[in-house]
Order: structure tokens, then sequence, then C-alpha cells
């Protein structure tokens, strides 16, 4: 990369990411506030069950809209947006004292937190080169657990020790903190603004300085994007109509993304690969430690941080695998997905309390569909046009989390039914049923995975497209 300025794309890389980290502080925030929640609110399984699952159902509706907006506005707006969006569900949480008015704080966040992690997956290829993207989306995706981390600890000793205004106000201090280096620093590409000089209409020397770091088009494979007119008319009908300003409807963009197998693909990759990770640490690890293992609160914030350490290692040791091995990339989130599943059906069937040894695998071998999500991301960058990059990007990252909500509240109804919906009545037998609702969903997406798998190769071959 050509640069008076090198630091520039790796200043600005940093603090999308720290703001990426504070958007995971935020959606994890209940990680480890479980228990702690339902003697605040005095609320029952579902109903705690329902407040990350409806922050989780706006994080995914979100995300094709957030999309659009993405490829109208750039990611710096996005992001910002995001930031503050946050902070006022956090400020609404710290203070409000109904079940109502939290779930409107978790609304915000949801909210907030979709107009983050695709607007920072955007803004990566505007700054780097094609080979260092799948390291540095794993590395994004990387620092971004440090959130999950302090969500797991740090929060939960500062509502301990201040309070539960005080922990979520403390959140709420730091990411104005962030959101405020952002404000002048993010650019969604070389010679493209800040915020701040959008806003005033002074652009300053580095902006202008960045712009001999533009290159020409990005895309992590080598053959061109996708035709974007890739409905065929049906013969005596109207082809689709587009706006006034010229710009296609949201329902032919829709259309024409899912036309392309590899959207589809992508799609489906990321619907099978995080939900599991995402239902254990965004809610169901601490009570399922401590509620059905027996062990103290301490231990399981101990094995809930060594589940987001283990994502952080194997993050850096994905990054380098799909970058190399990309035609083999879709076999790895199978074999990942292989490998959860398995480790979680022994548990749920072993007879009795499972050995410790079982419990240590599952630990370190759940956190392997976090990084591996990352996968579905190269995948729609191989496929989608690049006018449609924001929109492609937002609606394949409603997979997991469609997948993660389903099974979020599923597991908080299975244990009610069983009436084992509190920390007075949680069961080890009730948490192994209530964790079997994961088989359906890895069902559904493996066979997703497999069907669109078929259908991209023989879409690539037909149009004499390959991937190095």
């Amino acid at each position: 990369m050509r640069s008076s300025k090198p630091l520039l794309p790796w200043v600005v890389w940093g603090t999308a990411v720290a703001l990426y980290a504070i958007a995971i502080v935020n959606r994890s925030s209940f990680s480890s506030l479980g228990p702690a929640a339902q003697e605040h609110f005095g609320i029952d399984a579902s109903t705690l069950a329902a407040f990350p699952v409806i922050q989780l159902l706006v994080y995914a509706v979100c995300q094709i809209p957030v999309g659009v907006l993405l490829d109208r506005y750039g990611s710096s707006v996005l992001i910002l947006v995001g930031a503050v969006l946050m902070m006022a569900g956090q400020l609404f949480m710290a203070t409000v004292g109904s079940v109502e008015l939290a779930i409107l704080a978790r609304v915000l966040v949801g909210a907030g937190d979709a107009c983050t992690f695709t607007a920072v997956i955007r803004m990566l290829p505007e700054w780097f080169k094609p080979r260092q993207l799948p390291t540095l989306g794993q590395v994004t995706g990387l620092i971004g657990q440090l959130g999950q981390l302090v969500s797991v600890v740090p929060l939960a000793f500062a509502v301990a020790t201040l309070g539960w205004m005080g922990g979520f106000l403390g959140v709420v201090a730091v990411g104005f903190l962030v959101a405020l280096v952002g404000f002048f620093v993010l650019r969604d590409a070389p010679g493209r603004p800040t915020v701040l000089e959008r806003m005033t209409g002074h652009v300053g020397s580095a902006t202008k300085r960045s712009a001999e770091l533009a290159g020409g088009p990005v895309t992590s494979i080598t053959m061109a994007p996708p035709e974007t007119n890739l409905i065929s008319v049906v013969s005596g009908k109207r082809p689709p109509k587009k706006k006034a300003n010229g710009q296609e409807s949201f329902g032919l963009r829709l259309r024409r993304l899912l036309s392309i197998p590899g959207v589809r693909l992508a799609y489906w990759v990321h619907f099978v690969t995080p939900f599991p990770l995402q239902i254990f640490v965004l809610l169901w690890g601490t009570p399922f430690l401590m509620g059905g293992l027996g062990l103290s609160a301490p231990a399981a914030s101990s094995l809930l941080s060594l589940t987001v350490v283990s994502s952080m290692v194997l993050g850096v040791v994905l990054g380098p695998i799909s970058s190399r091995f990309v035609e083999r990339r879709v076999e790895v989130a199978i074999v990942a997905t292989l490998l959860i599943m398995s480790t979680w059906v022994a548990v749920i069937l072993w007879p009795g309390m499972p050995p410790t040894w079982l419990i240590i695998t599952l630990i370190v071998i759940l956190p392997i569909g976090g990084p591996t999500s990352m996968i579905s991301f190269e995948i729609a960058r191989s496929h989608t046009p690049r006018s449609f990059s924001g929109f492609g990007t937002g609606l394949v990252n409603t997979g997991g989390f469609t997948a993660a909500l389903i099974a979020m509240m599923a597991v908080g109804i299975a244990l009610d039914v069983q009436g084992a919906g509190s920390p007075d009545t949680y069961s080890l037998q009730a948490f192994k049923i209530a964790f079997a609702v994961q088989i359906p969903l890895w069902v559904i997406g493996l066979t997703g995975v497999f069907v669109e798998r078929s259908r991209t190769r023989k879409w690539m071959q037909q149009h004499g497209r390959t991937l190095r």
C-alpha cells in the first residue's frame, strides 16, 4: 500500500474496532448478570430470556435496513449512530425500574449494535489489501471478544460493588469517550471526510493526504464481482420499476442478492456456526454452570472467561487458514459445526453429572463457532456485487442472530415448562433437555449449507468463476 501517512488505516481501524468491542460489551451485558437481573426485576426464566431475545430480534430485523443505509451514508455515520443508540439504551437500563422500560432499553441496544459490526466489516476493504482481509476480519472479531470478556468479569464486579445503576453508567461513560474519538477519526475510505468534517464542511489536511492511499476496487477473489442484473425479465412482464431517484427498490435489491447462490451459502454458514456460543455467553451460560452444574459464581465466571479466551485464540488460527485455503473454507465451517454439535450432544446424553473433562472440552470447543462465523463474510464478499456490499453483509449477518434468538427463547420456555425457570428451581436435567433445542437448528443450518454449497459450485462453473 502506498502511503505518506501509513498509520492512518490502522488508526481508523483501531478506533472502529474499539467501538465494536464496546458494542459487544453492550450486547453481552447480561452474560453474567442473569441471576442478578432476575432478582433486580423479579422475573422468571422466560421473561429473562425476553431481554436478549428482543435485543437480538431487533438486531436481526435491523440488519438489512442498516445494510441499505450503510451503502448510502457510509460506515462512519452508522458506527457513531450505533454508539449513541447503545449509550441511550444503557442509560435507560441503569435508571428504569419496570420490566417494560428495561426491555425498551434492550431494543435501543439491539438497534445500536446492529449498526456497528456490519459497518466495521464494510470499512475494511476500503483501507487494506485483499490478502489482509481474512486475517483482519478474524482479528476484528478477536478484539471484539475482549468486550465479551469485560462483560463477563469486570461488569459483573462493577454491578456487585457499585450497584446496578453504577455498573451500567460506567459502560455509558466509556462508550461516550471512544465515540468522541471516532467523531474526529473515522473515515469511510481514504480521502473521505470524518463526520466532523462533513458537519463543518472543512476538510483537514490529514484527510486530503490520505486520498493517495486509495486503490482500485477491492475484492477477495480474482474474478470480477457478479453482475447485479442477474434476474432475467420474464417474457411478457414489465421489468421491475426503479424509484424516482433512479435507485432500485428494496425488494428488487433483495431479490437480486438472494438470486446468487453464494450469498445464500454465506447466510446458512452464519446461521449454523455462532448461535451456540451466543446463547451460552449472552444469557444461559451462567445459569447452566451455577444452577445446573452447581459451580460457584467465581468458578462460573472463570469458565465463561475461558470461552472468550478460547474464541480469541481460535480466531488467530482460523484467520490464516481461511486466507490460505479459500476453496476449503466452507468445509472448515462444517467441521467446526459438527465438533460443537457432537460435544453438546455428549453433554446432554451423559448420564448424571458430566465429568469435568467433558465440561472443559465443551467450554473450549463451543467458542470455535464465533471466529468460524467470520468465514461467512468472506464468502459473501466473494459473491456480492460491490455496490451491494453493505446490504449483503447485513443480510448474511441476520443468519446467526436469527438462530440465536430462536434458541435462546426456546431454552427459557423449555425451562419454564419443566418448572425450572428460576435460580431456586434450576436443575441439571432440566438444562440438558432445554439445550437440546439446538439440535433442530443444527440440522436445518447444515442442510442449508450442503444444498447451497452444491448450487454455488454449479453456478460458478456455469459462469466460469473460480476462487483462489
